[in-house]
């Protein structure tokens, strides 16, 4: 999994996010750091309205919460999610001595993005294909 600061980038970076079930997230707010949640239909909904989508939480005595604006969580993208996103461009995965390292295909010219994790490779790659579509 990728760590909250690495999901911020990729949110400034232009990612956005349309929750579905499974999907992981944390409330972006002080105090909340390391607290991950789960899409679910049976704790934690979308629910879409004209003026955005909220987070509702059903059920959950624990907690309290009722609601979050989209806006107010941090998606934190899972590996396939994250390879998917690479579309095209994406070449293989391939473990190293330290981690893992993604290829990518960008202008014609591999690329290469070495992590420890593969979820971060990952990232690290979406991270230059958003800035080459914008450059």
């Amino acid at each position: 999994m990728i760590d909250e600061d690495t999901a911020r980038l990729l949110r400034a970076a232009g990612l956005r996010w349309q929750p579905a079930s499974g999907d992981t997230f944390a409330i972006d707010r002080p105090g909340m750091a390391g607290e991950h949640f789960t899409v679910s239909e049976m704790t934690i909904e979308p629910h879409h309205f004209d003026t955005g989508t909220i987070l509702g939480f059903n059920g959950t005595t624990e907690w309290a919460l009722d609601s979050l604006a989209v806006e107010d969580a941090l998606w934190i993208p899972r590996e396939d999610q994250l390879r998917e996103l690479l579309g095209g461009s994406f070449r293989h995965l391939a473990r190293t001595p330290d981690g893992y390292r993604v290829t990518l295909e960008l202008d014609g010219a591999e690329r290469y993005f070495e992590e420890e994790d593969a979820a971060s490779a990952y990232a690290h790659a979406l991270l230059s294909l958003i800035a080459a579509s914008v450059a």
